[in-house]
């Protein structure tokens, strides 16, 4: 649904949503909400790597003006101590 020229907040996750399953994300688990065309994306990545893929897959979705990201990298247990 469009309300002009912009699309609705709801759309635009489904779009966030679909884009990421398809191209960018793996394994990794990450949630995204949109507000007033912001998209904020949280999870838990397992490598800093991961991030800029990411984000530019969120951001390369029509509609959407800012990409804030909340990603954190899962911390590695050193198992020599």
């Amino acid at each position: 649904m469009t309300l002009g020229n912009k699309t609705s907040d709801k759309t635009l996750l489904k779009n966030v949503e679909r884009k990421l399953m398809q191209k960018c994300v793996g394994s990794v688990r990450i949630s995204a909400t949109v507000r007033s065309g912001d998209a904020t994306i949280t999870g838990t990545l397992r490598h800093e790597h991961e991030r800029k893929p990411i984000v530019r897959c969120v951001a390369a979705v029509q509609g959407i003006r800012r990409v804030v990201d909340q990603l954190r990298v899962a911390e590695k247990i050193n198992p020599n101590g």
